[in-house]
């Protein structure tokens, strides 16, 4: 191939490259923020994280308030969409910490998956459909699959487990427990949420 051509495709992989790293760069970095809503001011709030951080977070353009409300084993039936909270355990089950119970409308965008989890250290997240339910001398077991495999999940009579439920902005005032998934930082050091989980009831999001 002639020099002139290699130079040519030489420059155009350069400039593909600093291009996609430029677009990388310019995506906001994202992170989860769970605490107790101190204020709101407009569209803004300020929220005490479990950290004990103060944040000041703004409510994104499209910004959507859901419930998370108290519910039980018998509203997980065979078929249930399902988040788990969980700690893995030495014969490779899971013990759920908490269970929250996802709408049909999430079941067709909320990824199935598994993989590691902020909630504690060593924490995992499992998105999966229930597959079956037993119950076991460790306790309520439930067999659940996602995209990639299948776990055994232990519920004990710890396991927080609440169902996401309709949300109202109202609902988004002082001494709320929240959590919000994808808080995007900005340059001035604030915080722009598109969403966010409010506790019913003074319920702490378990997630």
């Amino acid at each position: 191939m002639h020099r002139t051509t290699w130079h040519v495709l030489g420059a155009a992989s350069l400039a593909l490259t600093l291009g996609a790293s430029a677009a990388f760069a310019q995506q906001p970095q994202t992170m989860r923020v769970r605490g107790t809503i101190e204020k709101v001011d407009g569209n803004v709030m300020t929220i005490k994280s479990r950290e004990g951080a103060t944040l000041t977070i703004k409510q994104g353009d499209k910004f959507r308030v859901q419930g998370l409300a108290k519910a039980s084993l018998t509203d997980i039936p065979v078929d249930t969409f399902i988040g788990i909270t969980a700690m893995p355990q030495p014969d490779g089950s899971q013990k759920a910490i908490a269970i929250h119970i996802f709408t049909a409308q999430q079941r067709a965008v909320v990824p199935q998956r598994h993989g590691p989890w902020d909630f504690q250290p060593g924490s995992t997240m499992t998105n999966a459909v229930v597959g079956s339910k037993v119950t076991a001398t460790e306790g309520n077991v439930l067999m659940v699959k996602y995209k990639d495999g299948e776990k055994k999940i232990v519920v004990t009579p710890q396991t927080s487990i609440v169902k996401v439920v309709p949300g109202d902005k109202g609902e988004v005032k002082a001494g709320a427990k929240v959590i919000i998934m994808g808080a995007a930082k900005q340059p001035d050091g604030t915080l722009v949420a598109p969403n966010i989980y409010v506790g019913k009831d003074g319920i702490a999001p378990p997630m």
